[in-house]
Formats: C-alpha cells, structure tokens, sequence
C-alpha cells in the first residue's frame, strides 16, 4: 500500500504532502496518526527551517474521512475530535512558518489545516467550504471556529460556517482567506520561493514574530508589549542579530545559524 504522508526534506524544507489522491486527501485515522508525528518530530528537528503542507492528485484536502463517521460511545468521539485538533495545534505551535500549498477543493478539516498555517498560497482555481452543517454536524470543527472570524471577520465567517456555501479563489482573496493566488502553473515555485526566503531567515527570529502573531490573538495590547520586549531583547543579543547587522553594512546576503 502506498504510504498516505510523504515527507521530503531539502535544504532545511520539509514538504508533506496528504497522499490519498483516491479519497481526495481525506484524513483517516491512520493519516492523522502519521501527520502528528510528523509535525511533531519537525518541531524538534533544527535541522528543519520551514515546512510545506501539500496534497496529492486533485485536491488539497476534503477534510476527515467521512467513512469513519460511524457509531462511538460519546467518550470515543470526544476523543477523536480532540485528536483531530492535534495537527492543528502543532501547526499553530511550532516555531517554524508553515505554508499550506493549495489546490482544489480545500473543505472541511483541510480548510481547518490551511487556516492554521502561516501562508496559504493557492491557485487561481481553488474553492474553499465549511461544510460540517449540511450533516448535521457544528460549522466550528477542526478550529473553524476560532480561526475563520480571525481571518476572515464576524460576518463573513458566519456566512460560511452557517451556509456551507462554496467560496471560490477570488473572493477568497478578497477576504483575506488566502495570502495569495497564483496559476496553477506557478504554484510550486510560487511556495517553493517563500519557503525558500522563511527557511534563510534567522530561526530564532521567526520564532519570536510567529509567536507573537500567535499570541496577540488572544491577549491584551500590553501583554503583547511585554513579549514584544522580551522577545526583542533576546533577538538583540543573538550572533544572527550580529551576523544581519555585518551583512547589512558588508552589502551581502546573510547566513544565519540559528545561534
């Protein structure tokens, strides 16, 4: 059987790519087992500067395997559902930028993994869709409900998590679902360019803004001050800090080390 996560590793890029073309990339147990370990050993692994998050064949991601919507206790189920919060906690949590490369139809948790990306490059073709109410289960699965007011507002993230409607490319745009759009034949140099730029900047550097992004979500304007101090003065006393400052005047490009 082929395996359902590939990983490839280049020059400090780690590229995953959901491997169950036939279902559309839907996340069985199994894939979700593999996908948390994945993300997990990468956020460990300093060898690793930035991470992709692809999808084989047609699409992105339809979300979880609806052929595991069967009957559970409710004790199983709230696991499972917890577990599958799991991916997208790591992706939220490593201090490493991950960008979701997107085609397809982006649905349901893979909407859930895209938002909680970093970047989410796309095609000009993509379609994206909370589709959980039209079976009778809540618009907020797999942190659509904490991510899509954020991204998107109020008023639009209830149109989607309420409806179920298909968002098309540009309007996806439009709203701020996506960070940008590009031809389906530009996507791969398209991610592999900025994955490229995030994987040469200083670790620690993006650590710190990642998590202050992160953080400022849900903290007041002077608790953010406070970590922007705190993180800033330990960039400050970096030898990338140092070597930045040395390229800068010697007008070249830097190579930090993560030190």
């Amino acid at each position: 059987m082929p395996d359902t996560l590939l990983g490839d590793t280049r020059d400090g890029i780690l590229r995953l790519t959901l491997n169950r073309p036939d279902k559309l990339n839907a996340i069985d147990e199994a894939l979700l087992e593999k996908l948390i370990a994945a993300l997990d050993e990468a956020g460990h692994d300093p060898a690793i500067r930035a991470i992709v998050l692809a999808g084989a064949g047609s699409s992105f991601c339809a979300g979880a395997d609806i052929g595991q919507m069967i009957e559970r206790t409710p004790a199983d189920w709230e696991r499972i559902v917890d577990r599958y919060l799991d991916p997208i906690r790591l992706i939220a949590g490593i201090g490493k930028p991950v960008i979701a490369q997107l085609h397809g139809n982006v649905f349901g948790g893979g909407l859930g993994l895209a938002m909680a990306c970093d970047f989410r490059i796309a095609t000009d073709t993509t379609r994206y869709c909370a589709p959980f109410v039209k079976l009778a289960l809540a618009g907020c699965d797999m942190s659509a409900g904490y991510f899509l007011p954020r991204l998107v507002g109020l008023g639009r993230a209830s149109d989607m998590m309420m409806t179920a409607r298909v968002v098309e490319a540009a309007e996806a745009q439009a709203i701020g679902l996506v960070t940008r759009i590009v031809p389906e034949a530009e996507l791969d140099a398209a991610v592999g360019a900025l994955a490229r730029q995030q994987a040469d900047f200083a670790p620690r550097t993006t650590a710190f803004t990642k998590a202050a992004i992160r953080r400022s979500l849900d903290r007041d304007m002077a608790a953010e001050f406070d970590y922007e101090i705190f993180a800033q003065v330990q960039c400050l006393q970096s030898m990338d800090h140092r070597e930045g400052v040395a390229a800068f005047r010697e007008r070249r490009k830097p190579v930090f080390t993560g030190t």
